[in-house]
Order: C-alpha cells, then sequence, then structure tokens
C-alpha cells in the first residue's frame, strides 16, 4: 500500500514538471495547488531535496524545481524513495531473507508479483503522466 507520503510526492513531482523548467515554485503555490498543508508539504520536499530529485532556493525568487527533464523520473524511483519500499510482502524487501524461500510454496507467486510491481512503476515517467492529464 502506498501512503499519503508517497502520493503527495508524486503529486508534487508532476505538479513541478508541469511547471516552466528553471523557474523555481514557491512552496506556497505548491501547496495551495494540491491542497497539502505547508507543513507536511515541507517534509516531502525535504526527503526529495536531500534524494536529489528536486532543487531547492531560498529566499525571494527562491522555491523548488525539478533537477532533471519529466521523462527521466521513472514513477517507482518517486515513490520508493518516498516509501522505502516498492516490495509485496516483508520476505522480497532488500536486505531480509526468508529462511524458508527455498521451501516456499508460495514464493515464486509473490517474487512474480513483486516483479509486475516494479515493473509497472518503474515503466511510468512523470512526462506520461503529465502528457495524460493534459
Amino acid at each position: 500500500m502506498v501512503s499519503t507520503k508517497g502520493r503527495y510526492a508524486l503529486r508534487v513531482m508532476i505538479d513541478l514538471a508541469r511547471q516552466e523548467p528553471g523557474t523555481p515554485v514557491p512552496l506556497d503555490q505548491i501547496a495551495g495547488r494540491q491542497g497539502i498543508s505547508k507543513k507536511y508539504l515541507e517534509l516531502i520536499l525535504k526527503t526529495l531535496v536531500q534524494k536529489g530529485l528536486l532543487k531547492g532556493q531560498r529566499g525571494k525568487g527562491g522555491g523548488y524545481q525539478l533537477t532533471r527533464r519529466p521523462e527521466e523520473y521513472p514513477v517507482g524511483e518517486i515513490l520508493e524513495l518516498t516509501e522505502g519500499t516498492l516490495a509485496v510482502v516483508s520476505c522480497l524487501q532488500e536486505g531480509r531473507s526468508c529462511a524458508r524461500q527455498s521451501v516456499c510454496d508460495t514464493y515464486p507467486m509473490w517474487s512474480r508479483f513483486d516483479r509486475m510491481v516494479h515493473d509497472f512503476f518503474y515503466g511510468i515517467t512523470l512526462a506520461q503522466l503529465v502528457q495524460e492529464m493534459a
């Protein structure tokens, strides 16, 4: 399940992808368009800036902007950075192992499903989402 943080991060990234490239967009404008509280939005933007997906500028004329072109942002990257993982079951999370994996009757099914989820989200870009809603 994708949390509010992941869904809002995706909305913010789409919002910024619709703006004039190279022009910082103030927090207030993003919050107003997206109906997200400024305080919660600051937390999301901080994560996206720390992870290098956005660039933030302080002061007059400051705001946030994408660091790459919209077609260079797979949705899966945004969701994984905000959610931590897209793994559908805990035994498929990176760094985890399951002692039953070699004898688990359901592991192959979960593994295929996990791959489908990964491929689905990594097969969609911000540019595609912007274009679909145009």
